[in-house]
């Protein structure tokens, strides 16, 4: 069971993740069964030696399988339209957080506050705890709370990066010079993980992503110590 869970995707944390698993299970669904049919009709041909000496033509079929495959496509286009809209809208956030690729580090910006900023490296191994995850924990976490609209303004200051929490549904890129915004929905407490998914240099596997959400009074709790 575990291989298995492991060639899927991770457990949906956000309702925009819950849509894209909802997809993939609806695409898969259309797919299998396309290749059952397209599958059972060439067997059927290949086994076949009955043939009609007076076909000339297929009007009819080739009408069939050009209008069969358009109307497929639709069931399978709508969703995706959809979900593509949900995930470029911005719905009047509650924090707004902006994020800065350096090689190969991760920079944050609690916007809304003053003087909340901070780096966040990968924890190296020789200074693991038991607890820690290999090549994905890091020193200074994202805490962020639960049941809010989350803003991500991302950039970078070197070269191409990419911010990417898969179990969130998040993954844009980090351009220099470019301000590029995304946002989230964290409907649970917990970690979530995540990596840069461009390839930007020789420690590209080694700057990974970490956020702790957290119920709102403890958020409330951590911005006053940090102030």
């Amino acid at each position: 069971m575990t291989t298995w869970s492991a060639l899927g995707l991770q457990d949906s944390n956000s309702p925009i993740m819950e849509q894209l698993n909802f997809f993939h299970d609806h695409s898969l669904l259309i797919l299998i069964l396309v290749t059952s049919l397209v599958g059972y009709l060439m067997t059927t041909l290949f086994f076949n030696k009955l043939n009609n000496r007076f076909l000339l033509h297929g009007q009819t079929i080739e009408i069939i399988w050009t209008i069969l495959p358009a109307i497929v496509l639709l069931f399978i286009a709508f969703p995706s339209l959809r979900i593509l809209y949900l995930l470029d809208e911005i719905n009047n956030p509650s924090i707004s957080i902006k994020t800065i690729g350096h090689q190969w580090y991760w920079s944050y910006e609690y916007s809304d506050f003053k003087n909340i900023e901070f780096d966040s490296y990968m924890i190296p191994t020789n200074e693991m705890n038991l607890n820690n995850f290999r090549l994905l924990d890091v020193d200074n976490r994202i805490i962020l709370p639960i049941n809010n609209q989350i803003r991500i303004l991302v950039t970078a200051t070197d070269v191409l990066h990419s911010w990417t929490v898969p179990s969130l549904g998040v993954k844009i890129d980090a351009n220099p010079g470019r301000l590029n915004q995304t946002n989230f929905f964290i409907n649970r407490p917990g970690l979530f993980y995540g990596q840069c998914s461009e390839i930007c240099g020789a420690n590209h596997s080694f700057m990974p992503i970490v956020i702790e959400s957290t119920p709102t009074n403890y958020f409330i709790k951590w911005i006053y110590n940090m102030n």
